[in-house]
């Protein structure tokens, strides 16, 4: 698997521009926690499988597929300081879409979010592996600092 696409560059020169743009930004990013998912279930399997050159291998692509939806959150926050003004809001974005679609975005905003969320939980249960491991091999390596704790 490879990182998600490029993000689109390009400015909108109307706010209906702006609404596709910041519309096909959620679907992407849809598909890119997807594929964060993924890498993130590997990145876990890497580790316990202590598979360091894997792990610089999924580092690489996981930073590359985060710096893309970093990208299109930035540009999201354009269009929809485009759309609605200064003080921007997905809410205030909704409001502007007819009932169909609105129910639509929504349900795609609250079904991104949850898989922000998930991958934010995986990707702590990995740093947390991955220190404890750390941790471990110091410990193997380098000995405790106290062999007995005091009473």
């Amino acid at each position: 698997m490879a990182p998600s696409a490029a993000v689109n560059a390009a400015a909108p020169s109307t706010r209906q521009q702006a609404m596709q743009l910041l519309l096909d930004g959620v679907a992407q990013d849809m598909a890119a926690y997807a594929e964060l998912h993924g890498w993130l279930e590997q990145q876990f399997d890497a580790a316990v499988r202590h598979q360091r050159a894997r792990l610089e291998e999924i580092a690489t692509t996981v930073s590359a597929l985060v710096d893309a939806m970093d990208a299109r959150r930035a540009q999201r926050v354009q269009y929809a300081v485009q759309l609605v003004g200064p003080e921007p809001s997905m809410e205030r974005v909704f409001a502007l879409l007819k009932p169909e679609p609105r129910a639509r975005l929504e349900q795609q905003w609250q079904q991104l979010e949850l898989r922000v969320l998930e991958c934010k939980r995986l990707g702590k249960r990995n740093s947390e592996l991955l220190v404890n491991q750390y941790t471990i091999m110091q410990r193997v390596l380098h000995g405790e600092d106290q062999l007995y704790e005091p009473a």
